[in-house]
């Protein structure tokens, strides 16, 4: 009878043991631990907690790193970019300022406008990428390799030991009081289970404490985590906006001369004032200048608002200078090119061919005629 005892009690253990493992290896904890012992409900919310707080933080971390290399990555590659640009700048300069074209200096000008233009934005890609390493980069690896992480992450360990040694005493325990069960009560056996039991209680209670103070520091690390990542985020967002605005007023400089440029070269040549005779003279008539016949005649044909086309620089007290794109109200035409008229609130003599005729204008380019 005392050997059917002891074969059972083997069995018992053994079964014991394979549950032990068989939970170990498919429980759910993220560092290790499992909810096979027996505690409170109290233990057991605490236990889950900083298993969810372990894993939350293990995800952050691997993010952040993630972030680092890839910003790592971008300044590698972008300082390759700043060399490259800042290499066709110089070029662009050279050739603008050595060109000796006998056809023109208008590439010139334009390889001269690039190469600045050029050397400014890879100046803003150079702040970029500074911005990205010292505001994104460094924080962030500062924040992975960081003692408050390491430090939360060495107080769960401890805990998720000392909760498998927990489970292991717990299951001493158990198998003392089978053993008590099964055999005569002798002053040996139950002082050993005493003596498992009031370990077994202090490893609850230490465990306990040590659940708690785990929790906070891996709580207080996730806060800092989400929100310092957060933060990273948005500089690096941010970084990136102003970046782009600067590059973008940059490029649209760049445009305007290249095409201002462009259009002068392209554009057909002036009407010659050369072969023209002198504008007729102003006299002032009851406050308001009037202009004389030249040769006794003009064309009369009536006011209306020309756009003028070509610019023109007054040579004389009763001409009038004129820009591309002002609007003019013409109030007489000579037989001789020239007309009469005034334009943002002056009045003179202009080349009647420097303007088009217009019957339609906008309201607001009228107010800027008087």
């Amino acid at each position: 009878m005392e050997a059917i005892r002891k074969q059972a009690t083997k069995l018992r253990e053994q079964v014991a043991r394979q549950q032990q493992a068989v939970l170990k290896q498919f429980g759910a904890g993220g560092y290790g631990g499992s909810d096979n012992i027996i505690t409170d409900e109290a233990e057991l919310q605490q236990h889950q907690k900083l298993e969810k707080l372990y894993i939350s933080t293990r995800a952050a971390k691997h993010f952040q790193r993630d972030i680092v290399r890839g910003v790592e990555g971008y300044i590698y590659t972008g300082s390759k970019q700043v060399e490259i640009g800042t290499k066709l700048s110089e070029d662009s300069r050279k050739y603008g300022s050595e060109n000796t074209c006998t056809s023109g200096n208008t590439l010139s000008k334009a390889a001269l406008c690039y190469g600045r233009a050029c050397a400014q934005m890879e100046k803003e890609r150079g702040n970029l990428l500074k911005a990205f390493g010292t505001q994104v980069a460094e924080p962030l690896r500062a924040m992975v390799m960081g003692a408050p992480l390491e430090d939360a992450r060495h107080l769960a360990q401890r805990y998720d030991r000392m909760r498998q040694e927990a489970e292991a005493q717990a299951i001493e325990v158990s198998k003392r009081q089978a053993k008590m069960r099964e055999t005569p009560v002798n002053t040996e056996n139950v002082l050993k289970l005493e003596s498992a039991e009031a370990k077994l209680k202090d490893l609850k209670s230490n465990m306990g404490i040590l659940g708690k103070e785990a929790a906070a520091a891996m709580a207080a690390v996730e806060v800092q985590q989400q929100r310092l990542t957060l933060q990273r985020l948005i500089a690096m967002v941010e970084s990136e906006r102003i970046y782009h605005q600067r590059v973008l007023q940059i490029l649209e400089q760049l445009g305007s001369e290249m095409i201002s440029e462009r259009q002068r070269i392209e554009a057909p040549p002036s009407p010659s004032v050369d072969s023209m005779p002198p504008p007729p003279p102003y006299e002032e008539v009851n406050g308001v200048y009037a202009s004389q016949m030249h040769n006794g005649s003009t064309d009369s044909m009536g006011y209306f608002l020309g756009e003028v086309m070509y610019p023109y620089n007054a040579e004389s007290d009763v001409e009038l200078t004129l820009s591309i794109g002002d609007y003019v109200v013409v109030r007489k035409v000579t037989n001789n090119g020239w007309a009469e008229g005034e334009c943002k609130g002056k009045a003179g003599w202009f080349p009647y061919g420097y303007i088009e005729r217009r019957e339609r204008v906008l309201a607001s380019k009228v107010a800027e005629v008087f």
